[in-house]
């Protein structure tokens, strides 16, 4: 089996950047996913090779990233009777980078610990644009050494890897990020409105928000969203915010932290999502409140 291949499961919008950027950089890409046709086509795209279920791309690969939607699915992908617990061989990692309950995390790492093979807790901070660029940030929890034999996958996707300690607590630092992401989305959304109804021309608005303390990388790569609602393609839709948001808001029951933001910022994404549709993708947040404003 070549050191260089690298099986991608679960190939939406995010794992298909990942897979792209893994064959651009040289790597030799197995893919997966639960509809099939979908992982043809990508495959036929990049020139990798798509296979059946899970537990074939955990023979055929060393290392394995997962990116799906949620706790289920990634329990589904693991531990199905042709999962990747089924196909998984000596030597092989698997990186889950999906965004997920810490328990849940554990839980899976715990299944791949007690059969002897490697696991690493290692979500994203990031968009597909920086997926596509090599510029995501991982942040891992779980043993060094098998963070070491990872990195040359991480270091092709990403451009920075924080050790955030043991397998579960990247998890939980991904819901905190994702916290502040939405607190973001929800904000610009406002403050960009607020600015138009004012008279102000949303392009330089937008360039002072950038271009300011508001900055942050979530207000660089939203540009084109929250510009251009009407032809950009929805990056991530309402659907899985409001799953991460709800995810949120049940760490925080669990670890008894009041979170008036969260459940405020859960209201207004659900409002649009209603209105709009939850496929669309989450910034129409402003797209919603210019409705309510004309109405």
């Amino acid at each position: 089996m070549p050191a260089d291949r690298v099986a991608v499961l679960g190939i939406g919008n995010m794992g298909s950047a990942m897979a792209r950027r893994l064959s651009e950089q040289g790597f030799e890409v197995v893919l997966y996913n639960r509809t099939q046709e979908r992982a043809d086509r990508l495959a036929q795209e990049i020139g990798a090779m798509a296979v059946a279920s899970p537990a074939e791309a955990a023979g055929a690969a060393q290392i394995l990233v997962t990116m799906v939607a949620d706790d289920d699915a990634l329990r589904r992908l693991c531990t199905s009777d042709d999962g990747i617990l089924a196909g998984a061989r000596p030597g092989g990692i698997t990186v889950q980078t999906s965004t997920v309950l810490p328990d849940t995390v554990r839980e899976m790492g715990d299944s791949f610990s007690a059969r002897g093979l490697a696991f690493l807790d290692a979500p994203v901070s990031g968009s597909t644009a920086t997926a596509g660029a090599g510029e995501l940030t991982f942040m891992v929890g779980g043993e060094e050494a098998h963070l070491e034999r990872a990195r040359p996958v991480l270091d092709a996707l990403g451009k920075r890897t924080i050790r955030i300690g043991s397998v579960g607590s990247a998890a939980a630092v991904k819901l905190a990020v994702n916290d502040i992401i939405f607190a973001l989305d929800v904000a610009v959304s406002e403050a960009l409105v607020l600015a138009e109804a004012a008279g102000v021309d949303r392009a330089a608005a937008y360039d002072v928000f950038a271009g300011g303390a508001a900055g942050a990388p979530f207000v660089q790569y939203k540009r084109g969203a929250f510009l251009s609602p009407e032809t950009a393609p929805p990056a991530f839709t309402f659907d899985l915010a409001l799953k991460d948001l709800s995810l949120i808001l049940a760490l925080a029951e669990r670890a008894r932290v009041p979170m008036s933001q969260a459940t405020t910022n859960m209201a207004a994404l659900r409002a649009a999502a209603d209105a709009l549709g939850s496929e669309r993708d989450f910034s129409e947040v402003a797209t919603y409140l210019r409705s309510q404003r004309a109405s």
